[in-house]
């Protein structure tokens, strides 16, 4: 049986010279022999704690800001795992690894692990190589940092843009059933239905 498991971490997020406390969603797609691991944030361990003896088939990156991707290095070299990321988001990912490389991830790649499919949807705007992932299977999709319960992610950074994230969740995220669970970056998970009549209201707020 395919299950969604999920763990929280906690650290910093730094860019643009300010740091800040936030604790991270990691989830994984797994069944008792493999998973696929979305966001390796702050802290191997309790992530570790959550693979178990699992075959990690891969480490997908949402996005590359440091507070997602601090844990992929130590992650991919102990289970033996490729760390999939969009190339869009090189500039960031070399922030915190000049010297390690991803795989990179493009839009409509599918991965399979633990008996479903999951698509890969680019999703620019919170960085220009946010990704979300959509498991139509398990009526899900992993959000990163793209849709949040109540809004979309910030967009007041370096590498970030509110028009293109609107576009992104309206024409890809937006799109999906209604009944789809949105399980985010941080945060609460909410779904597709609950989110998409507040869309006009987002964008007349401007965040």
């Amino acid at each position: 049986m395919t299950l969604i498991e999920h763990t929280v971490t906690f650290g910093t997020f730094s860019l643009d010279g300010g740091t800040w406390d936030v604790d991270n969603n990691v989830w994984l797609v797994a069944d008792a022999a493999e998973c696929l691991l979305i966001d390796a944030p702050h802290d191997a361990v309790p992530i570790r704690e959550l693979i178990g003896a699992r075959t990690l088939r891969a480490i997908v990156c949402t996005h590359a800001h440091d507070d997602h991707i601090t844990a992929a290095r130590e992650l991919a070299e102990e289970f033996g795992a490729p760390v999939l990321l969009h190339p869009a988001d090189e500039v960031l990912w070399r922030q915190v690894y000049p010297d390690f490389d991803y795989t990179p991830l493009t839009d409509g790649d599918e991965l399979t692990v633990a008996g479903v499919t999951v698509t890969v949807l680019h999703t620019p705007g919170h960085s220009p190589g946010a990704v979300c992932l959509y498991a139509p299977e398990l009526s899900t999709a992993f959000t990163g940092d793209t849709l949040f319960a109540g809004g979309p992610g910030a967009t007041g950074r370096s590498y970030s843009d509110f028009g293109t994230i609107i576009d992104s969740i309206r024409d890809r995220l937006l799109a999906l059933p209604p009944e789809t669970t949105v399980r985010t970056g941080h945060g609460d998970s909410t779904t597709i239905g609950t989110e998409a009549p507040q869309l006009a209201d987002w964008i007349a707020r401007g965040h």
